[in-house]
This record gives structure tokens, sequence and C-alpha cells, in this order.
């Protein structure tokens, strides 16, 4: 057997061992990003926080993917994916150290700034790695790679909160104007700083396990990255309506989520649903992030048989009418309603980006550019849900997702009816 023969079979133990090193860090971001949702019930009892303020920790991880996506984009383009996933982890590992430093200093300005920091992390390392897992093996299977990453990426969203009600809500549940003792608030604060001490010796030991296996995965990655700037991406999309109506879908779709999960330990321990502990109800938001995961696999094979915008239309329907039973009907079933919304919106998000990809009139690279920007509705969704929550109840907050599914479901109509302008074969080059 020649040479030439014989390099195939040496390439593809070499592209299996990259491609395991990059899936893992689609897990660490799934993890991390969730963990989101329990701190959030955390911090409001620790810092006496209005469901408004406590909101904040969603906005200030959120605006990160408005301010990032482009200059990451950027970023990756110029340094390359290991230098960037590196750079991204360790980026990560200072917004744990900023965290801590401000559960040290009690102050909860501190921790916005540190999810400031870390979901800029995340977002450069979503641009670095989604092209990566694409890239590492035979082009045909490129499809199947992103997917299977993409469900380590869901896992680590059903490990978060797990991991964040055993950490963070522990003890720290307190009646509705009332707040913590001075020795409860102290464990508290302890144990986010406990939690984030532990994540940052993850990332430092993920990052070690990258840098030591980038020859590999520079060898296998022979994808091209490329970036426009602020000013070129919006010129591109403004003058695409399908590239403006799939951003503002996006926008829709992560603020319904978010809102939704953000809260859903809180809805969960209210008296008016099913009057558990708050650190319980915090092990119960998995299930969220559990039909998620499962909905994903289940609409993956279910887009081999039904067209994505007939499939989108359904999803979104049923997590409309989920939201509706919850604000009409409420009790211990709401509960069970709001768990289910995750299988719902499993399949919005990549559908969303495939619809408009297909659709788009604009560049391929300013629409895929303007779609990450607008995962933003992360930020100002969960304010408004929020800010009703204060005035008129967890139940009542729901109104917020409810209106945002129903456009979700106006958008896949349209698409319906829409003609494909794009015939190519589009990968979703990002995943919430």
């Amino acid at each position: 057997m020649s040479d030439a023969e014989r390099a195939p079979s040496k390439q593809q133990p070499s592209l299996a061992a990259a491609f395991a090193s990059v899936t893992t860090l689609f897990f660490a971001w799934g993890l991390i990003t969730s963990l989101v949702d329990p701190l959030v019930a955390a911090v409001k009892s620790i810092f006496t926080l209005s469901n408004l303020e406590a909101q904040l920790s969603a906005f200030a991880f959120f605006i990160a993917y408005g301010v990032f996506s482009i200059p990451a984009a950027m970023l990756v383009a110029r340094l390359k994916s290991v230098w960037s996933v590196v750079l991204a982890i360790c980026l990560m590992i200072v917004a744990c150290l900023i965290i801590m430093g401000a559960a040290d200093i009690d102050t909860y300005e501190g921790v916005l700034c540190g999810l400031f920091v870390m979901a800029s992390g995340i977002t450069i390392l979503q641009v670095a790695a989604n092209p990566l897992a694409a890239a590492l093996g035979p082009p045909e299977k490129s499809h199947f790679r992103l997917t299977f990453s993409q469900a380590f990426n869901a896992l680590g969203t059903v490990v978060g909160p797990l991991v964040g009600a055993h950490l963070l809500l522990d003890g720290i549940e307190v009646p509705e104007g009332e707040v913590l003792t001075e020795t409860v608030r102290a464990g508290a604060l302890g144990s986010i700083d406990f939690a984030f001490l532990i994540i940052s010796f993850l990332l430092a030991a993920l990052a070690i396990f990258i840098w030591s296996s980038r020859k590999k995965i520079k060898a296998g990655d022979v994808s091209e990255t490329g970036a426009m700037g602020f000013a070129q991406t919006l010129k591109e999309v403004r003058s695409s309506k399908w590239a403006l109506l799939g951003g503002a879908a996006i926008f829709l779709y992560v603020g319904s989520e978010v809102a939704i999960g953000t809260q859903m330990a809180l809805f969960l321990n209210d008296d008016a649903i099913w009057s558990m502990s708050l650190q319980q109800a915090g092990y119960y938001v998995s299930f969220y992030w559990f039909g998620a995961m499962v909905g994903r696999f289940l609409g993956s094979a279910l887009l081999l048989r039904i067209r994505a915008p007939v499939l989108m239309a359904a999803a979104t329907a049923c997590a409309a009418l989920l939201c509706l039973f919850v604000l009409v009907v409420g009790g211990v079933p709401a509960g069970y309603a709001a768990l289910a919304i995750g299988l719902f919106n499993s399949i919005m998000f990549p559908v969303i980006f495939s619809i408009t990809l297909e659709r788009s009139s604009a560049a391929q690279e300013a629409t895929s550019g303007f779609l990450c920007m607008s995962i933003i509705g992360g930020a100002f969704l969960p304010l408004m849900a929020g800010s009703i929550a204060d005035a008129a109840g967890y139940v009542m907050a729901f109104i917020v997702p409810l209106a945002g599914y129903v456009l979700l479901h106006v958008f896949a109509q349209m698409a319906m009816r829409s003609t494909v302008v794009a015939a190519d074969d589009h990968d979703v080059s990002a995943i919430h």
C-alpha cells in the first residue's frame, strides 16, 4: 500500500480526536449559559431584588451577543480557530474571577459585569467552534458532526440547572417582603464564590486540553473564516426583507425562551403553582431544557419528512397554546405546561436560521452575522417579563412569550407562502 493510500486511515483517528476535543466546548458553553437560570433566582434573594432587577442578570449576559457577535467573527478570522478558542476560555476564566470578587465584596453590579464578560467569551467560542465541528471530517458528514456537537450543547443546558440549583439555591428562600439573615446571606455569597471557582478550574483544564490538541485541530480545520464589519453587515441586511424578518424572529425566539427559563424556578416556587422549595424548583428547570434536547433529536427526524416552515408553524402554535394554558388555567397544571414548552422550543432556532438563509437576498455572511446579533432578544424580553411579574405575578408574565410565539407563528406562515431564493444547502453556523 502506498503512503498516499495509508494517509487517510492515519488521518481519521487524528480528526476524531480533534472533533472530540471541540465537542467538549459545546457542552461547556451549554452548561454555563443555563446557569443563568438558577442564578437569577439566587441573586433575587441574596440582593433583595425585584423580578425586573433580577432579570438584569439575563440582560447583562445576552446583551453581549449583540455587542460582540460581529467583532468575534472578525477576531476569529484574524486569529484562526485554536487561538480564538483559547482566548475565549481565558476570557471566561476572567469572568469567573470577576463574579467571585463581586461575591466577596457583596456587589450585584460586579456579578452583572462578570456575566457580560462571560457571555463575550462564549460568543467568541461559538463563532470559532461551530465551523470547526463542521470541518473536522469528511464534508458529506458535516451536518451529522454539527448536530452531534449541538446535542452535547443541549446536554450541558440540562446539567447546568441541576448544578446551579445544588450550589446556588440551597437555603436562600425567604417569604415575600423579608430578607435573608446575615449568616444565610454570607453562605449564599460563598456558594456563588465556590460555584464559579469550580467553573474556573474546569475552564482552565479545558483550555489546556484544547491547547494540547492544537496540532490535531489545526490539521483538520480546512474551513475558511471571513467576517464583515458592522457597517457592511447592516448595509447588506437592510436591503433584504427576509434577513430583517429572520433577525426579528431570532430576537423573539431567544427572548421568549430565556424569559421562561430564567423565571421558571421562581414560577414553580410560587404558592399559586407548585409551592415547592426554591431549590427543588431549580432542579425542575432542567426538565425545561431536557425537553429542548429531546425535541432536537425528534425534530431532526421529522425534518426529513416535513418542510421546515410547516414544522415551525406547528411548534410555535403548540408553544403559544401552552403559554395560553398557563395564563387561563394556572395552578399545578400550569407548572407542567410551562415545562413542556421546552420541547417545542427545540427546533425553532436552527429552523429560523435555515429558513432565513434560504430566503435572504443579502450575502450569507451578512445574514448569518445579523442573526447571531439578534440573540440580543434574550436581554430585553426577560426584562419585560420581570416587570410584569412584579406588577401582576409570575403567571401573567407568560403574556410576553405568548406574544413572541404568536409572532413567530406568523413568521412561519409567511415562510410557507414564500419562495426559496437561495438554493444552496446552508449550514447552521450558530446555535443557542
